[in-house]
């Protein structure tokens, strides 16, 4: 039955070419989409989890409260003793100190004034020690544009675009203008090993990456870190994971009542990532919504048509007997092997569109200049496991819809006027 019908939808491309081709284009835009929102949603979670969120992260409940100020007043103070006690606890988990801090950046001249000067937002993390493996998660060497890595104390990075704008190279001085951890005034003198391109927005105008030992010398935050970092290995972020490294910190470490207790976050919790997360998730779930809607109307039109044409043959195959049942079930079994063909072909087109994208990728850079964003400015598509699928939700289900939406006419077809109508 199934090779009859396949001839007959290959033989007559009247009944199978256009809703082939109605298929393979909503599928198409299908897996194109998904791939795409699935790319920059992916791009943005481990950009924040590699500058800022992690996957899980740890403050003192009163830097929670205000971290956006970036209070390193209100740091976590014995935070060696604390990594130790969190290595031992939580296996698979890698942890890492950070402090973030603002201030000035100022370029003296020859006479030792100021010649230039900028905000600067400063980013310390262990550049120097191979173990923490710091640099290769923020992607630094891949971000360098010209000098070096920092290779000994003293020596400090800024992004390219900053540098530029400050007029200096590496191996000038650059003089670090901010405050101590207990509010006095802080001025250290660094180096410029190299600078940097992230990417990123909002790091490219204006960064500063120093080594964590130089940061608490400068900033006497000896044995402190504004926040700790947890990363689940290099696996992409779980959040049924994070969740569970929470409770279990949270029953552990956090005291209520007390102002510098530890508290920890997951990503989720963070930079409203979560309500992104949900968001996307409903609009996946919408947009496959409405191609099924708007499949099903073109092919229940298709089908009306292909009714009208097929009207004589229908009523043969009632005249002679065969039940409408089994005519109708029949047409089903044509619009799934309809669907069928065009999913695949939609979800190969598709996919292949969806690696050209993530291979080149949109740059949206002159659109994000001003933004705060931790996002980078080129999104690119990502392929993965649920695309070589989604496609073929709407592309079967919407024929299946349209042909049963048409194929009720069947059940209206009077027999007593078959023969009339063979007649005419």
């Amino acid at each position: 039955m199934m090779a009859f019908l396949l001839k007959g939808l290959v033989r007559d491309r009247h009944r199978s070419l256009f809703p082939v081709l109605v298929v393979s284009l909503g599928v198409l835009l299908t897996v194109l989409i998904h791939c795409w929102v699935t790319g920059i949603l992916g791009d943005t979670i481990e950009t924040n989890a590699r500058f800022s969120t992690g996957h899980v992260k740890i403050m003192s409940k009163a830097y929670a409260e205000s971290e956006s100020q970036l209070p390193n007043d209100l740091a976590l103070l014995g935070a060696g003793k604390l990594l130790e006690e969190l290595g031992r606890r939580f296996a698979g988990v890698s942890w890492v100190r950070r402090i973030r801090f603002g201030g000035l950046a100022d370029v003296p001249d020859e006479r030792g004034e100021t010649r230039a000067q900028g905000p600067v937002m400063g980013l310390a993390v262990d550049l120097l020690s191979t173990k923490a493996g710091e640099a290769e998660r923020l992607r630094i060497p891949d971000a360098l544009v010209r000098g070096r890595l920092p290779q000994k104390p003293g020596e400090v990075l800024l992004s390219d675009e900053f540098a530029g704008k400050l007029g200096v190279s590496p191996g000038d001085t650059v003089t670090l203008l901010g405050s101590t951890m207990h509010g006095s005034m802080a001025m250290q003198n660094f180096v410029l090993a190299g600078t940097l391109r992230f990417g990123i927005p909002g790091m490219d105008r204006g960064a500063m990456v120093v080594d964590l030992v130089d940061a608490e010398a400068a900033l006497d935050m000896a044995g402190a870190a504004g926040e700790i970092l947890g990363f689940a290995g290099n696996a992409p972020y779980d959040d049924a994971r994070a969740r569970t490294i929470a409770t279990a910190f949270a029953a552990r470490y956090t005291k209520d009542g007390d102002d510098f207790t530890p508290v920890i976050r997951t990503l989720r919790e963070q930079n409203d990532l979560g309500s992104m997360l949900e968001y996307v998730r409903r609009m996946i779930g919408m947009m496959i919504g409405v191609f099924v809607l708007a499949m099903a109307l073109v092919l229940w039109n298709a089908g009306l048509i292909g009714g009208l044409r097929r009207y004589g043959e229908i009523g043969v195959r009632l005249a002679i007997g065969e039940s409408k049942g089994a005519v109708f079930r029949s047409m089903l079994l044509e619009s799934l092997m309809i669907g069928l063909a065009g999913s695949l072909c939609g979800t190969l087109v598709g996919l292949g569109f969806a690696y050209l994208l993530q291979v080149h990728g949109l740059d949206y850079g002159a659109l994000m200049k001003n933004t705060s964003m931790m996002a980078p400015a080129v999104y690119r598509a990502r392929i993965t496991a649920p695309a070589y699928a989604i496609g073929f939700v709407p592309g079967l289900f919407a024929t299946m819809l349209g042909t049963a939406l048409a194929g009720i006419g069947i059940y209206r077809r009077n027999t007593a006027q078959l023969f009339k109508e063979l007649e005419a």
